[in-house]
């Protein structure tokens, strides 16, 4: 498992290499641009040759981009749907000229409309501009991909092409009704995954403990080990063999909300080790 964090780009690309390599990092997840401005940042070849170059000196195995939140694929409104559509073209074609792994979506919400037809939506947009890991959510406020049956929809919406996987997150799945605190039943919760989506759509993870109970429904991350799911939870979702290869990046709010530091990518390291070790055990 590649362990690392979301790291900022501010600066240029190749800080983002830099930054992630002083946490520890085998992987990272970056914004292309600002997360709340529909203003692409203008990149050109001399940035990605920087983080080419950076990436080569460093040992950064994977990499995500993490498309903007204001995305919202499921929208009824045409400029929002072509605005939606534009930045993720701009993620794609970043992460293309990167070499990223992955863009990592939010699909988008139904509001206060129907779920069927925000799926349908959605699904549209999202055939225009893949490969893509749409991302669980926790449920909150009409956010399509609470369960991996609305996942599977939104993948079969798209076209159902190879290049749509999944990118699971600990504290959403949690958060939205799933049990993942031992190792037996996060087994039962990814075979539900993998029924519902196909065997080969996780691509990449997003490690997060949850300030709020099981079934809250609410989006929360806490530092690994200060939520419900906790230490031993981590652990188990850590050390998943289905999640061997995958890159798994913490977006955990931090020491006075600054992010993942390098204790913390350190102490995910130590949680998988402690969870593989376990397994073995038992």
């Amino acid at each position: 498992m590649l362990i690392g964090a979301h790291v900022s780009q501010a600066g240029g690309l190749d800080k983002a290499i830099a930054r992630g390599t002083e946490l520890g990092c085998r992987a990272i997840q970056i914004f292309n641009q600002s997360p709340r401005m529909w203003r692409p940042t203008a990149y050109d070849e001399d940035d990605f040759a920087a983080f080419h170059q950076a990436r080569a000196d460093s040992e950064i195995g994977g990499v995500l981009i993490h498309a903007v939140y204001l995305i919202n694929c499921a929208s009824d409104d045409p400029e929002i749907v072509g605005k939606s559509l534009a930045s993720l073209v701009q993620s794609l074609r970043v992460g293309h000229n990167i070499g990223a792994d992955a863009v990592v979506l939010h699909a988008g919400s139904a509001k206060t409309g129907a779920v069927g037809p925000a799926i349908k939506r959605a699904g549209k947009v999202i055939a225009e501009a893949c490969p893509l890991h749409l991302e669980n959510t926790a449920g909150t406020g009409g956010t399509l991909g609470r369960s991996f049956d609305e996942l599977a929809a939104l993948i079969d919406a798209a076209g159902g092409a190879s290049r749509l996987g999944v990118c699971l997150d600990s504290c959403h799945l949690f958060a939205s009704g799933y049990e993942i605190r031992t190792p037996s039943a996060l087994s039962e919760t990814i075979d539900e995954c993998v029924g519902a989506v196909g065997p080969s759509r996780i691509g990449s993870l997003h490690l997060n403990d949850s300030q709020t109970p099981l079934g809250s429904n609410r989006d929360r991350h806490a530092n690994i080990g200060e939520g419900e799911i906790g230490d031993n939870g981590c652990a188990a979702f850590l050390s998943e063999p289905r999640f061997a290869d995958l890159p798994c990046v913490l977006e955990t709010p931090g020491v006075k909300r600054s992010g993942p530091s390098r204790e913390d990518v350190a102490h995910a390291g130590a949680l998988r080790e402690r969870g593989l070790a376990e397994r073995a055990a038992a």
